[in-house]
């Protein structure tokens, strides 16, 4: 195995190896307009159930960070795997727009559950030094699964849609399985509470009281939204050039070989390095890669756009998840972990919705150029944050679970 990932603990490459089966399973949102297509719903009533799935994505991560730490890491990451098989099974026998609308909604909101409780999970039993290799092993395992849920998702597609939604259901489950059976709890104990974070309280308040935190998540939101232009706005500017859906396809298959090659090995360079100077490096390179889509026009121009960007995806990875969990006491990294998800969902969201807007309305040359200047801005921000974020997580170290000699993976 990759030395960068060596010697992480038995628990993380169980939510890795679980990860990878949950994503290769991940379906049923990529070709939900499709299905929707086929099931008579078109124009706005194809609105209501992709907003109802983008609302999801917001509730989801309060929730799971809030019960990762009232009721545990692992019931919580049950319960989202569960609910979100039951909900993928209820999207599809779903008589009319508004059920289907409230299924969606399910689906998002309890499989966006399950990462807070992973990330908190995770950062209760790996060292600080270590938890960036412990994030980026995590979003290795996303990217891995996704990129052949891509490949067979189009092939099930065409032997019939239910064949998504099964396998779908049937990786959560397993999923599910794997965490019941090889994962133990990690919460730390209330006398441990009390000693590193007292009067934290079981809501949001201490996320909220946090200033350095309420000052870091707005910058890494924008850098997500950003990075989320590649998702949204990407296909659209191949669409108008004229060229083939397949050509978005191949572009989604460059950035999926380039993150699953490359991970392991830009981790191990850049983990020395001070990490937040590393986000902000990462950030501009993600931002020029999306700018430079407004320039392409051809199959060459777009394949180098994706190069750009995908390179700054590879830098940042784990980085953002590692310096919550840093900043967090120990009996709210699930509320903190929380708060980061919940970025993610808003700045998704906002692709979906301020993206497309900004697109369509004031011209794509207005979103290229403000998606540059929203990366280098907020690479300054971060880095004007450096010193602040140094001194506390080299102050107030943060508690974690030792693992034992028979849990750390060879």
């Amino acid at each position: 195995m990759v030395t960068s990932f060596r010697g992480l603990p038995r628990t993380v490459w169980t939510v890795f190896a679980g990860t990878v089966v949950n994503r290769l399973g991940f379906m049923v949102t990529p070709f939900l307009v499709f299905f929707l297509a086929e099931r008579g719903v078109t124009g706005s009533d194809v609105g209501y159930v992709l907003g109802a799935l983008g609302a999801g994505n917001l509730v989801g991560p309060a929730a799971g960070g809030l019960l990762a730490d009232r009721i545990g890491r692992r019931p919580t990451m049950l319960a989202g795997l569960v609910g979100s098989s039951a909900a993928v099974g209820a999207l599809y026998v779903a008589p009319g727009v508004w059920t289907m609308a409230a299924a969606a909604l399910l689906l998002s909101a309890t499989g966006m559950m399950v990462s807070p409780a992973a990330y908190a999970l995770m950062a209760d039993a790996v060292e600080p030094a270590r938890r960036r290799h412990a994030y980026a092993l995590f979003g290795w395992g996303i990217n891995i699964g996704t990129a052949v849920a891509g490949v067979l998702g189009g092939f099930l597609a065409a032997h019939g849609y239910w064949l998504l939604f099964a396998v779908d259901a049937a990786s959560m489950l397993l999923y599910a399985v794997i965490v019941a059976g090889r994962l133990e709890e990690t919460r730390p104990e209330a006398k441990e509470e009390a000693a590193t974070a007292a009067g934290s309280g079981v809501g949001y308040g201490v996320v909220l009281r946090d200033r350095l935190l309420l000052l870091l998540l707005p910058l890494l939101g924008v850098q997500l939204f950003v990075y989320s232009l590649t998702e949204v706005a990407l296909p659209l500017a191949v669409h108008d050039s004229g060229l083939s859906p397949a050509v978005y396809g191949t572009m989604a298959a460059i950035n999926a070989i380039l993150i699953v090659a490359l991970q392991p090995f830009v981790t191990a360079r850049l983990a020395r390095l001070p990490q937040l100077r590393v986000q902000a490096a990462g950030g501009v390179l993600i931002a020029a890669g999306v700018a430079l889509t407004g320039l392409a026009d051809s199959i060459a121009g777009y394949a180098f756009s994706v190069v750009v960007w995908s390179l700054g995806e590879v830098v940042v990875s784990g980085i953002g998840a590692a310096i919550v969990a840093d900043l967090a006491p120990a009996d709210a990294r699930g509320r903190y972990q929380g708060a980061f998800s919940w970025t993610w969902g808003v700045a998704r969201f906002a692709a979906l919705t301020l993206g497309v807007t900004v697109y369509t309305s004031l011209g794509p040359a207005v979103l290229w150029w403000s998606a540059l200047a929203g990366g280098v801005l907020t690479a300054a921000g971060l880095l004007a944050l450096r010193a602040r974020v140094e001194r506390r997580t080299t102050a107030e170290p943060t508690t974690y679970t030792k693992p034992s000699r028979e849990t750390v993976a060879a």
